[in-house]
């Protein structure tokens, strides 16, 4: 594939993400023109908290954790990243370091905007800075979710939001599959996988769910608490 045709590929996957996807074709030609394709393999880490913040990312295939380490070593998943999601949009703005960690957790690819270019371009494009501030705003609001659910909620009514959403995603379905092992989904709850287990088990016994492997089936119980 010759580079005009790279660029021409992310810039047909930069018009289908949520990020740039009101921005006229000038604008986003010149982000493309100044993107990397990055590819990682599994479990591979795109930069370690308090590394230098070189750019922003999104994910063009796979799924990216960004995370934290708390010192004895346990690990909370901040959120999982899919196809068209952008992260370390902030530290790219403010220039300071990178304040969580990234991996992929399968064979991903992200499309890599470098700070110094992006902030070239946004002078010559003002605009494109005011449609970044909507950036901010949900990934802030998703922050205090997340924040409010660790505080308020406990391990069986995280898995139970978890769930509903996973439902969601998937047009309201009642049968889920897990779409994490469940080391990565109970790092997601802020737990550990013992307490998740415990977790699972306390919704089967209220008749909320029936677990088979990795599939999940969603009872009345558990879909009515969802306008609770």
């Amino acid at each position: 594939m010759s580079l005009t045709e790279k660029v021409l590929e992310v810039k047909n996957f930069l018009h289908q993400t949520p990020i740039f996807e009101n921005i006229i074709d000038e604008q986003l030609q010149a982000v493309a023109n100044i993107a990397i394709l990055q590819t990682y393999k599994k479990n591979e880490t795109l930069f370690w908290e308090g590394d230098a913040a070189t750019g922003l990312f999104i994910v063009k295939s796979g799924k990216i954790k960004v995370f934290k380490v708390a010192n004895h070593g346990k690990e909370q998943i901040l959120h999982i990243f899919e196809i068209s999601e952008y992260f370390a949009e902030v530290p790219a703005f403010d220039g300071g370091n990178f304040p969580a960690s990234a991996a992929a957790i399968e064979i991903s690819e992200v499309v890599f905007i470098p700070r110094t270019s992006f902030f070239m371009v946004l002078q010559q494009h003002p605009t494109l800075a005011i449609a970044m501030l909507g950036t901010f705003a949900r990934h802030l609001r998703h922050l205090t979710h997340l924040v409010n659910a660790l505080s308020f909620q406990e391990v069986p009514e995280r898995l139970t939001n978890y769930l509903l959403k996973l439902s969601q995603k998937n047009g309201n379905i009642n049968v889920v599959e897990l779409d994490l092992p469940k080391t990565q989904l109970a790092a997601l709850l802020g737990t550990v996988p013992e307490t998740l287990s415990r977790a699972f088990y306390k919704l089967t016994q209220e008749g909320k769910i029936a677990v088979n492997g990795t599939k999940i089936t969603l009872f009345d119980k558990i879909l009515t608490s969802k306008s609770n």
